[in-house]
């Protein structure tokens, strides 16, 4: 796997960035939010331009890449809630192969458009014959699985083979799903390596405790998050979905959960991505939007953690990660003003 493939689209594969407003009480004044940010003042004259201006966030290992951007966008924000409920956020994501809704019964048939394809039997066949490393993010359990398979497919024709790979990951995912929703954050199984394993669940419990910046105004929410199943603040609601998405030109599974806390003065969003089929561990977003004059402030920032910018060359990694994530970012920013206002943003001097 190579860094300059990496696509890290935590906020985006979620469908949303901001929610409708939380209480006034609760929440900062738009100065005080960029103050949060470490923005300085001189970069709220380029927000006021209509510029994207980029803020840092703490990283809290080597493996983590973590980035933040705010706009301000000269609609209201009722109007991009309503952008966003339409569903046209995710339209123009050529690399969103399906996705899919999972409700609180949600079981295997929640998946059933979820799988490898025809043309990517390779993939599934390489999935089948996985073993622990780096190529599938998987348990110790679930290669242990896929073992038990191989000896009843050694004369298989390649519609059997199509055929089990997608039952048996649509069963690891719900699997994934169910005890997560069980157990929360303790109950993510490790992805099982070839040196040892890697930790999604620990990489998530420190971004949450990271995530500061806004704790302090939502703290029941923060808490909530970090001992998921716990009771979710009164004013919050949440969703789970799956994608299939293209990264690094491979197929991967994706399970996310989002919590919205929403009132009258603004909103917030906390997203995690508590699978992802290979490539990066885990991913963890904040996202928001507060009322500025006559349009709205959004802000998000993104922290992913992957094994490819650890270890040798780390830090000329992270820099390159970093930079991918933020037009990423950016990009998404762009288009969403683009759609509300006819009016591409433009992107501020790098600080």
């Amino acid at each position: 796997m190579r860094i300059d493939l990496i696509r890290f689209k935590a906020v985006l594969l979620s469908g949303a960035l901001f929610s409708l407003p939380a209480s006034a009480q609760d929440t900062p004044s738009p100065q005080q939010a960029l103050q949060n940010f470490g923005i300085e003042s001189a970069q709220f004259a380029q927000l006021e331009r209509g510029e994207i201006v980029g803020y840092d966030v703490s990283e809290t290992s080597q493996k983590e890449l973590a980035i933040g951007v705010a706009m301000i966008i000269p609609v209201a924000l009722p109007q991009i809630v309503d952008y966003i409920k339409s569903g046209k956020l995710n339209a123009g994501e050529s690399d969103i192969i399906a996705s899919g809704a999972l409700t609180d019964n949600a079981g295997i048939d929640a998946f059933k458009k979820f799988g490898f394809t025809d043309k990517q039997l390779d993939e599934a066949k390489a999935f089948l014959e996985a073993e622990p490393g780096d190529e599938f993010n998987l348990s110790k359990s679930e290669f242990d699985s896929l073992q038990s398979l191989k000896a009843g497919l050694e004369n298989a024709d390649n519609k059997t083979l199509l055929k089990t790979a997608n039952q048996k990951y649509r069963e690891f995912l719900l699997q994934r799903l169910q005890v997560y929703r069980k157990s929360g954050l303790a109950g993510i199984p490790a992805y099982s390596r070839d040196d040892g394993s890697a930790d999604p669940a620990a990489e998530l419990r420190n971004d949450a405790v990271n995530s500061k910046a806004w704790a302090r105004y939502f703290p029941e929410l923060q808490q909530a998050w970090l001992n998921y199943p716990a009771t979710l603040p009164a004013n919050a609601t949440e969703q789970f979905s799956w994608l299939n998405r293209r990264v690094e030109d491979r197929p991967t599974a994706i399970l996310n959960h989002r919590v919205m806390v929403t009132g009258e003065a603004g909103g917030i969003i906390v997203s995690r991505q508590f699978y992802v089929g290979h490539s990066y561990n885990s991913s963890h977003v904040v996202a928001g939007g507060l009322p500025y004059k006559d349009g709205t402030l959004v802000f998000y920032s993104i922290r992913s953690s992957t094994d490819q910018v650890a270890g040798m060359g780390s830090s000329l990694k992270h820099s390159i990660g970093r930079e991918q994530m933020k037009k990423e970012m950016i990009k998404r920013l762009q288009r969403l003003n683009k759609d509300l206002k006819r009016k591409p943003a433009t992107v501020a001097v790098e600080q």
